[in-house]
């Protein structure tokens, strides 16, 4: 098995649901097939869209998910979904390259200049200690280490030592990284990253009261809320969640509220008592995170108001 990278776009010109899916060529199976049963990175190119104009990517490591199988599609001839299972995003995005160091070793060229003929491949294998290190960097927030992760300028006549080495300063992790890679799919560390996704997206703000309260030692009280529960396979994706107070949580998991695609909030009849219906934006409408790629998809809307919702 090999790690691998994945190039999405924010509008892809494939059948992409970084969540659930990944939509690709037969010129990337191989790619594909060898990092079946292992983690992938998910990596949002320059471009947001399939439009050839269009500018605005990030240009940076987002997610990581587990490729669990490979499908053809039958729609499409000698085009394949890889399936995968465990999605997280990353607390900050992660760029290719800070500085001079580049995280995949194979987009540096010997002069220091990116090899763009690497750097096109929409599936690309990597090896396990490139993928540890974007890892830390994803999840640095998360695991406290912030300070830390600023990798050291490449040096090209001095290969980089690996971890068990000494030489990596604020790269080295406090844990073994293999542990590492298998708490990325225990649940207390996946709910602690998921908060933190979400809470930045939303600015700490309930998006259908606009209350944000911190509190005396200047932590947020609002909650993170997955649209589709993840008792039914809803994924750790911010948008498969929503900022919400504790109260407005309780009755969102519960059918209470809802929202439709047009993320105008909708309420189940007489079930919400008045009190909090008073608290509700005065436009019934949801405060949205200011980056697109952050706001509920409909996807998951959509399961919410047909598995959930008793409106």
């Amino acid at each position: 098995m090999a790690k691998a990278v994945l190039i999405t776009k924010i509008d892809p010109t494939y059948d992409d649901l970084p969540e659930e899916r990944y939509h690709f060529p037969r010129t990337y199976l191989r790619q594909a097939e060898a990092a079946l049963g292992d983690w992938v990175l998910y990596y949002e190119p320059r471009r947001r869209s399939g439009d050839l104009a269009s500018v605005g990517g990030r240009q940076s490591y987002f997610a990581t998910a587990r490729l669990t199988k490979i499908s053809a599609d039958p729609a499409t001839p000698d085009h394949f979904y890889a399936h995968v299972a465990d999605y997280l995003e990353f607390d900050r995005a992660v760029p290719f390259k800070d500085g001079a160091f580049y995280y995949e070793g194979a987009l540096r060229k010997e002069d220091g200049t990116t090899n763009k003929g690497a750097f096109g491949r929409a599936v690309r294998n990597l090896p396990d200690r490139e993928y540890d290190l974007i890892l830390q960097a994803g999840f640095a927030h998360v695991l406290g280490r912030e300070e830390r992760m600023r990798p050291l300028p490449d040096r090209p006549e001095e290969p980089l030592p690996g971890f068990a080495e000494e030489g990596l300063g604020r790269l080295e992790p406090e844990l073994p990284l293999r542990n590492l890679e298998k708490t990325v799919s225990q649940r207390p560390f996946r709910d602690r990253a998921f908060a933190v996704a979400i809470k930045n997206a939303y600015r700490d703000t309930c998006a259908v009261t606009g209350l944000k309260i911190i509190n005396g030692g200047g932590r947020s009280e609002v909650q993170a809320a997955h649209i589709r529960p993840v008792a039914d396979l809803g994924p750790d994706s911010v948008r498969n969640g929503i900022a919400l107070s504790g109260t407005v949580h309780w009755m969102f998991d519960r059918g209470l509220i809802s929202v439709d695609d047009d993320y105008r909030i909708l309420t189940a009849g007489n079930s919400v008592p008045d009190t909090v219906s008073r608290l509700i934006n005065p436009d019934r409408r949801l405060l949205l995170p200011s980056r697109i790629e952050d706001r509920p998809h409909p996807h998951f809307l959509k399961y919410h108001r047909e598995a959930v919702f008793k409106g």
